[in-house]
């Protein structure tokens, strides 16, 4: 579960890794080929839908789409965090919750019935307009599907008990710790509180406040239910292979007899304008000042919406943006920037934002940053800049649609257009407003809003104000009683499966390039996209072992320009094509990764090659991009999950190759590197000899690899390849807790890890299939015990860490502050228990191999996945066909057989366990558990000499 926050989104960590991009002239796409016109690749998004209305008010919209056998079902509710008056702020978010924990005729986790029958994307999210749920099932699981909602939507409150209240508060409480405990997690609040009035609609996050939530009676939320959750106030989505005619009788059948209830009066809002401009600062422990500017705009369904959308794009959207250009690569004041326009239903938010660089004074950015919105303002956006802002969203449009369901599907277009548009092909409407947009109109729009007072955050280093806790009611001694049991309101119970369709895993071809690269391909027509990943063998396994972050710095930079086109002629042509290039690493694989209307697949090959082949790593980029790397160790070092993965790694696999993903490296190692560093690495490791193309497109392989065949069949290796080499043997681990000392953190992030002996080319399915019921799915006994029973975490698990030469076990828990001694010892008994005196049991092994075998389907549903998946079979050594077949592999499973194989590879007395939290709270409780227990400080875990912590005596409450 999660509630959505349009206008942060970007905020995280990872905004100061990625590097920036200038603005240059116009460059040609390569060979003379034209981009395929906008209107073209318009023409390609279409959802047609039918849609009727039962006598209670339920609005059912249905969109058929047969290229799998599954259906999405989407159920959206007008409440959101708008709707909630004073004193009740985060009730919609928490009801959310609320209504996962079982209905009157499915009483019980609703993920269980879910996970029977192979369900995907399974969520559901609160936002300031409305509350969503969602999963994709098998479609012969449409009925049960139908059940399971219309039973939370009109036999609720019975099953809603004080018991499960707690619980789901306690969850919700610790998911706003979690996003609190980020760096900037702050800001959010201080956001919406400087631009919209406390009183107002939009005044407050959907996450409400601890004190409303410690508030919240069982009366009040059963009365929330009753006022805002009738059929009349919802709109139900069915997408994927189902038409009208299946779904009418059906919907009826489930959905008819729920009576009508109060519709949501839609709030009375005006967009505030400040009477002068505000400028703040707050503390917060991060590695670089932030400066957000921004202002309260009109919302999704005004006429300035998409003028709004184009300019902010233009600005701070686009790799080639004016923002990235001026702040990041020519006067390099700061490290990261951007612009955007978020919308909402009633109102909207357009922020300009900069990380500013370390060393440089924020004064000065903050000028900038004024100097070139008033130059936009003045001068306007180019056409060429709004056709590339156009291209890359239709081109967003078609990937996303190629999912019928979960969080950005077709359900979710039609949905949305309903509920706030009144039409659910407003998606259309939406994509001709941006298509329309000239130079006039942008600059126009931006003119009449972004003119007005500004509310500037300034987020600076420094000790965070008191946070404000829950608060913890005294116990009382009482007896306990046990609560009413849920008596069935409808006849029949919960419906049976009918017969399910298995998996079709589309055939995958091989075929190879003029100079010997092979090329793994499979064909899927459901979009005419094209995505290719091309895949080294390298990996955080192949960074240099004294220099690490090399890799890193390579690939950066390799996006800065090739030696025919600088970074931004670069950035520009891509957005020209709506075409996504991009790079990532893996413990094994280093790819470089495309995804382009097929339209323009052969421009796209071109700049796809030039950036493998032919990086200019020049000079001034590669001092540039150091620093963002700089900046962005920096910036792990005040995230948990970057301090955490980084001891973690190190210490459970130091002594291999695989010891060296350490996030951006070693910066001291990092800021040493030079050009020549770079075109060894390159030379080494991102060649073709140690090359694979992987290729899911709706063109035929013929046509694919002879535009391939063009950009890289000619390419040949110079010089020496480099080798991995991996130990025989293995450097013993003596168990200990490692805690890393963050003050002021609401939250401990707890991670263990184990080495197995295990590795990937080994039978994982038996292991993995084990490990579901351990810690591998919401309904695993760690996260149920965490999470549901004591409700001190937002979500707990483990998971066997693949790579193809080790396989480790791994657990992840944030916890609560108070509660982290006491959920290491209940993380160990959970483990403990599982392999020896409480194996998997017959109900956990029948909901393993059911759900492993009907989940396939959905999970394939995109052709990233099926590329995915040819990749890891590829690395794993498995048979191409190994998906088509693996039900079969499920089926020969025996229970016996998972509970010795997972027995034999943990044990968690060999455990290492980290711990990311504030040292004087949580080192107290660590010292009993009979571990021995260090604590270092952030600077240790970047490498740096260790720096002992002695925690300062907790002060007394």
């Amino acid at each position: 579960m999660s509630f959505k926050l349009f206008a942060l989104a970007g905020v995280a960590t990872a905004a100061l890794i990625a590097p920036g991009h200038a603005q240059t002239a116009a460059a040609p796409t390569g060979q003379g080929a034209r981009p395929a016109p906008v209107a073209t690749l318009v023409q390609a998004v279409d959802i047609p839908y039918q849609q009727f209305t039962l006598t209670n008010g339920l609005r059912v919209i249905v969109h058929t789409d047969r290229k799998a056998p599954v259906v999405a079902v989407s159920v959206w509710y007008d409440v959101g965090s708008k709707h909630e008056p004073k004193g009740r702020t985060g009730f919609a978010h928490l009801f959310e919750h609320l209504m996962f924990n079982g209905s009157e005729n499915a009483p019980g986790d609703f993920f269980a019935p879910l996970k029977q029958v192979g369900a995907t994307d399974f969520n559901g999210t609160t936002s300031f307009d409305r509350t969503n749920y969602f999963e994709t099932v098998p479609a012969a699981a449409l009925e049960r599907a139908l059940f399971l909602e219309s039973d939370r939507m009109g036999h609720l409150t019975g099953a809603i008990t004080q018991g499960v209240l707690d619980e789901q508060r306690g969850v919700v409480q610790n998911e706003k710790r979690q996003g609190d405990n980020q760096p900037y997690g702050l800001v959010q609040y201080k956001l919406f509180g400087g631009l919209f009035p406390a009183d107002t609609p939009y005044g407050h996050t959907p996450i409400g406040s601890m004190a409303d939530l410690d508030r919240a009676s069982l009366a009040d939320v059963k009365d929330w239910f009753r006022s805002h959750y009738g059929p009349n106030n919802a709109v139900l989505v069915l997408a994927g292979d189902v038409d009208a005619a299946t779904a009418k009788p059906l919907v009826e059948k489930y959905f008819g007899d729920i009576k009508a209830g109060p519709k949501s009066l839609l709030p009375t809002v005006t967009v505030p304008t400040l009477a002068a401009p505000v400028n703040e600062v707050m503390k917060d422990r991060v590695a670089a000042v932030m400066i957000s500017k921004n202002w309260a705009v009109p919302g999704m369904l005004d006429a300035d919406a998409a003028p709004l959308y184009v300019g902010g794009t233009v600005l701070g959207g686009l790799a080639s943006s004016r923002l990235d250009n001026a702040l990041v690569r020519k006067e390099k004041l700061a490290v990261n920037v951007s612009a955007g326009y978020s919308d909402m239903a009633q109102i909207g938010m357009f922020t300009i934002r900069a990380i500013v660089r370390p060393g440089v004074d924020p004064a000065v950015v903050s000028k900038r940053l004024d100097e070139i919105l008033a130059d936009f303002l003045k001068t306007g956006p180019t056409a060429d800049e709004i056709q590339r802002v156009q291209t890359q969203a239709v081109a967003g449009r078609i990937r996303g649609y190629e999912s019928v369901g979960g969080f950005g599907g077709k359900a979710v277009a039609l949905a949305g257009g309903a509920l706030y548009a009144n039409d659910p092909g407003h998606y259309k409407t939406e994509l001709a407003a941006i298509a329309a947009q000239t130079p006039a109109s942008v600059k126009a729009a931006a003119t009449r809003w972004l003119t007005r007072p500004a509310y500037t955050l300034t987020v600076v280093d420094g000790e965070r104000d008191k946070y404000e806790e829950a608060v913890v009611p005294p116990a009382v001694a009482v007896k306990p009683a046990a609560e009413t049991p849920v008596k069935g309101t409808r006849a029949g119970g919960i419906p049976a499966v009918g017969t399910l369709t298995g998996l079709t895993f589309p055939a995958v071809e091989r075929a190879r390039l003029s100079n010997g690269i092979e090329l793994v391909y499979a064909r899927r027509g459901a979009v005419p996209m094209t995505q290719a990943v091309l895949s080294f063998d390298a990996g955080y396994a192949a960074d240099v072992a004294d220099k690490l972050g090399t890799q890193q710095l390579t690939l950066s930079v390799m996006d800065e320009g090739t030696r025919t086109l600088d970074g931004i002629a670069l950035a520009e042509a891509r957005e020209r094509l709506g075409a996504w290039i991009g790079t990532s690493t893996s413990l094994d694989l280093t790819t470089l990764s495309m995804s382009v209307p097929s339209a323009n697949l052969t421009p796209a090959v071109v700049l796809f090659a030039d950036i493998a082949r032919n990086p200019a790593f020049a000079e001034e980029e590669v001092g540039r991009v150091r620093n963002q790397q700089l900046a962005g160790i920096q910036q792990e070092l005040t995230s948990p999950q970057g301090l955490g993965n980084r001891v973690i790694g190190k210490l459970i696999n130091g002594d291999t190759p695989y010891g060296k993903a350490m996030g951006g490296g070693d910066p001291k190692a990092v800021a040493a590197l030079t050009r020549a560093d770079l075109v060894a690495f390159q030379q080494a490791w991102l060649r073709p000899d140690k090359a694979k193309i992987f290729v899911v497109s709706d063109r035929p392989l013929a046509e694919v690899r002879a535009v391939l065949d063009r950009g890289f069949g000619d390419w040949k290796a110079q010089g020496p390849a480099g080798v991995k080499s991996f130990p025989t043997t293995r450097t013993p681990v003596t168990p200990k807790i490692v805690l890393v000392d963050r003050p002021d953190s609401p939250q401990s992030l707890i991670l263990a890890g184990q080495r197995t002996g295990l590795k990937g080319s080994d039978d994982m399915l038996v292991f993995n299939t084990a490990n579901d019921a351990l810690g591998g799915s919401f309904l695993s006994r760690i996260n149920m015990d965490l999470r549901e029973e004591k409700h001190w975490s937002y979500g707990a698990g483990g998971r066997f860490q693949t790579g193809a030469f080790d396989a480790p076990y791994g657990i992840t828990a944030g916890v609560q502050a108070d509660k982290t001694g006491p959920s290491i010892t209940a993380l160990q008994q959970d483990v403990t228990h599982f392999v020896t005196t409480k194996p998997m049991t017959q109900t956990e092994f029948g909901l393993a191999i059911d759900g492993g075998i009907r989940v396939l389907p959905g999970s394939f549903e995109t052709s990233g996945a099926v590329l995915g998946a040819m990749q890891q079979n590829d690395l794993f050594k498995r048979p191409d066909d190994y998906y088509a077949t693996i039900t079969r592999r499920y089926g020969a499973l025996t229970l016996p057989q998972l509970n010795t194989a997972i027995a034999r590879v943990i044990d968690v007395k060999k455990f290492t366990w980290v711990v990311v939290g504030d040292a004087k709270t949580v080192k107290p409780q660590l010292d009993s558990l009979g571990l021995p227990v260090e604590v270092v400080s952030a600077a240790s875990v970047a490498g740096l000499p260790v720096v002992p912590v002695t925690p300062l005596a907790a002060k007394a409450k």
